[in-house]
């Protein structure tokens, strides 16, 4: 359970060091953290310089909280995530997005990279998350519940907002840019899915699988920010392909799909 004491200690913290009020959050997946060196006047905030903050090891990923401005907007952008496969706990994993929510952030855009399953996809695409389903058998809102946070029992009938996404899918419309549309798979990792698995993943409907989002967008539901994800498909899920998966293959296709990517959450963020 997250406890409001640690959160606003870390909010005290981040308002020790700028005066920017981030009304928009931003959490970047693998490869991606460029993304945060676009803010301008930002500043930057080490993860282990943030009280109760953990601190990923994951390839691609910077461990700094970036705050800034883009497109008339302030934004707070985490340039590295926490992940459940780790070996963090799904309260330090979705800490962060309380932080965001007591600095005063109104919506969230969540990126990860991941791997598609619907076999139409393309590695290289974009994919707009309308829905996910969690395969974990594990949930961020198991415990006891802090009421100043959030209710019991979260209602989650449209995790990603339905107008957000009506409004990423304007943008990828005007720049021209290919957006997918579909589920997303919450898989812990690290190991990637077996063929096998990834047959039952598709069976059950999931269009991309990845290791990450899900429990930040619960707890962002949870604390009434809304959400919109977006997905990077940087391979095609094992079994689909005679050939390997490896992470370096992960990062590469994210090197290509970054302009795009840029573009699109850039322009987005302006029509927040």
């Amino acid at each position: 359970m997250h406890k409001t004491a640690d959160i606003l200690e870390s909010k005290n913290h981040v308002e020790s060091i700028t005066n920017i009020k981030p009304t928009i959050g931003i959490i970047l997946g693998s490869g991606l953290g460029s993304f945060a060196d676009t803010l301008e006047g930002a500043v930057h905030i080490p993860y282990s310089n943030i009280p109760h903050f953990a601190k990923s090891e994951a390839v691609g990923h910077s461990n700094e909280l970036v705050i800034g401005s883009i497109g008339g907007k302030n934004v707070v952008a985490m340039k590295g995530r926490f992940h459940y496969y780790e070996g963090f706990t799904l309260d330090q994993v979705t800490f962060p997005v309380r932080l965001m929510k007591a600095l005063g952030v109104e919506k969230l855009i969540i990126t990860n990279a991941c791997g598609a399953v619907n076999t139409d996809f393309s590695p290289g695409d974009l994919m707009l998350i309308t829905d996910h389903i969690n395969l974990t058998a594990n949930n961020p809102l198991i415990g006891p519940n802090n009421p100043d946070l959030g209710v019991r029992f979260l209602d989650v009938s449209e995790v990603y907002n339905k107008a957000l996404r009506s409004i990423v899918i304007d943008v990828a419309k005007a720049q021209n840019i290919t957006l997918r549309q579909g589920v997303y798979a919450w898989w812990t990792g690290p190991a990637y899915e077996t063929p096998a698995e990834i047959r039952m993943i598709r069976t059950l409907g999931a269009d991309a699988v990845g290791m990450s989002t899900v429990p930040e967008a619960l707890i962002a539901r949870h604390a009434g920010i809304d959400t919109v994800g977006i997905s990077y498909l940087t391979n095609m899920a094992c079994g689909i392909l005679d050939q390997p998966l490896s992470h370096e293959e992960i990062i590469e296709t994210a090197e290509k799909v970054k302009t795009a990517f840029l573009k699109l959450v850039t322009e987005t963020i302006s029509r927040f």
